[in-house]
């Protein structure tokens, strides 16, 4: 779209309308397509990207590179600091988070999802806002801020599935009795494999992918 006008009428860019034009139609000739989301589909929301102008990690520093490692470590020091953050960027993540909502772009996923239209959804993102605008065949390859996984069986759960005493920490698998970590993929950590097979499962299946929101350079 151009520019509103002085009389709040918008102008179409040609190129853009022919480039749309294009897009759909690949859309829908496709016979499975599989969109792949990063950051630049939640901006709208609210949430800021981590790095660059205005990034989380450029105001706050980032985070540290060996978390996962930092984790295995000390995974009691690691659940305190989870259950009351102390580095900005943390708390700041946490707040935005918090309360975000799903925007246009994730509803409209959705909505090709229920015209058959697109098959799943791989999101980089941990900010839930998939889930909560209804997408259900989504995968998660970073994880979910909401959730809590098992590192031994690889089971997520809602937090208040799992029983996390202050005094007793880290908490374990209700299941197997597994330490227990956040869901979301720490620096370091590698990507849970089941949701790296199925990734890898929908990605040879398709023959269309709707790129949203990433440069896919990481």
């Amino acid at each position: 779209m151009g520019m509103a006008s002085s009389t709040s009428e918008f102008v179409l860019d040609p190129a853009l309308d022919a480039a749309i034009g294009q897009a759909a139609e690949t859309l829908t000739q496709s016979s499975y397509c599989v969109a792949l989301t990063g950051a630049g589909i939640s901006v709208e929301s609210g949430i800021p990207p981590f790095r660059g102008p205005g990034g989380l990690w450029t105001k706050y520093g980032e985070p540290p590179m060996d978390g996962y490692q930092r984790f295995l470590a000390d995974p009691a020091g690691a659940w305190r600091e989870r259950l009351a953050p102390t580095a900005p960027w943390a708390q700041a993540l946490r707040d935005t988070l918090g309360a975000a909502k799903p925007n246009p772009a994730h509803r409209a996923l959705v909505e090709l999802e229920r015209r058959g239209r697109c098959g799943s959804v791989i999101t980089q993102n941990i900010d839930d806002l998939h889930s909560q605008a209804g997408t259900q065949s989504l995968l998660e390859i970073h994880g979910n801020h909401r959730l809590l996984r098992c590192l031994e069986c690889m089971r997520r759960f809602e937090p208040d599935a799992v029983d996390v005493d202050p005094n007793a920490l880290p908490p374990r698998c209700p299941e197997c009795g597994g330490v227990v970590k956040g869901d979301t993929v720490h620096f370091g950590e590698p990507i849970p494999p089941e949701v790296l097979r199925r990734c890898y499962q929908e990605v040879e299946r398709a023959d269309c992918m709707l790129v949203v929101g990433t440069s896919g350079t990481v």
